[in-house]
């Protein structure tokens, strides 16, 4: 069967009685070269084991269990099951896992699933829940590399550099665990039904904390104060997060002790200017 025939993805869904949730974000792939370049792209071979979330029909299953050496895809949608068993039928290496991998134990999932290979996350993502998903994916912290295919808005933010628009907190959570990258854009016209927005493939490739972080927790809480209330600078922005704590003088005070400008606003800071004024703040609370 070819997963990505309009003609025989319509056959299919009609046979099984499918119908598209939008609340699950459902747009599934009609164009062949999408899930092939997204399953090269993963870097799957004989000695990895990859975790996709949401399957849909199998496109992207089907070509990632062609190089890996195990495939454990998660889905939610419980009507999709019986297609993916038929879609998926002989595929050996494959194991769909019924349920919502924002409940899921990822790390444990992994380990009991894909135990003695290289794990590698790879998946076209459900709109409705990149972040939250990507989020999840990160912290587990188990993976080689992480493909996923998101929104081209939301993998224009992860990639964001400082003094861009787009920059924000979750540039900031994404750049803080792993390196991103923006491989190539697909266009609505790949889907079906083809969404209002382009989609972009992104991979993250986790690494270490940066070493000037000395208080995680810390850290996020000023990048979030700092992005808070954009439009303000830093030291209005943090007065609000922290003001309960410490008044405006002392958080100018730690933001002039880190060479930064009094005016400054938080979407021009780099993780390693976070890393500092999250040091000074912490320095004056203790």
């Amino acid at each position: 069967m070819d997963l990505c025939s309009i003609t025989q993805i319509r056959a299919l869904l009609a046979r099984h009685g499918f119908r598209f949730s939008k609340s699950m974000g459902q747009n599934f792939l009609i164009a062949p070269w999408v899930p092939q370049r997204i399953a090269e792209a993963s870097g799957a071979d004989p000695d990895t084991g990859v975790l996709e979330i949401g399957p849909g029909i199998g496109p992207l299953t089907e070509q990632l269990s062609l190089r890996a050496g195990r495939v454990v895809s998660v889905e939610l949608d419980r009507a999709l099951l019986p297609i993916l068993a038929e879609t998926l039928a002989g595929r050996d290496n494959v194991e769909i896992v019924p349920g919502d991998i924002l409940k899921t134990d990822i790390p444990a999932l992994v380990a009991e699933k894909l135990g003695g290979l290289t794990p590698i996350a790879c998946a076209n993502l459900p709109y409705n829940i990149t972040s939250p998903a990507i989020t999840a994916l990160l912290e587990a912290g188990c993976f080689r590399t992480i493909t996923v295919m998101v929104q081209k808005e939301v993998a224009r933010r992860i990639c964001a550099a400082p003094g861009e628009s787009d920059y924000g907190a979750f540039s900031v959570f994404c750049q803080y665990h792993a390196e991103a990258k923006l491989l190539f854009d697909v266009p609505p016209s790949c889907f079906l039904p083809a969404p209002k927005v382009t989609s972009a493939v992104l991979q993250l490739t986790p690494r270490s904390a940066p070493a000037e972080v000395d208080d995680e927790a810390h850290f996020f809480r000023v990048v979030r104060g700092a992005f808070s209330m954009r439009r303000k600078t830093l030291v209005n922005a943090l007065a609000s997060a922290f003001g309960n704590q410490m008044n405006k003088q002392e958080l100018l005070s730690c933001i002039l002790a880190c060479g930064l400008a009094a005016d400054i606003r938080g979407e021009r800071l780099s993780i390693a200017d976070f890393a500092r004024l999250s040091r000074a703040i912490r320095g004056i609370q203790r």
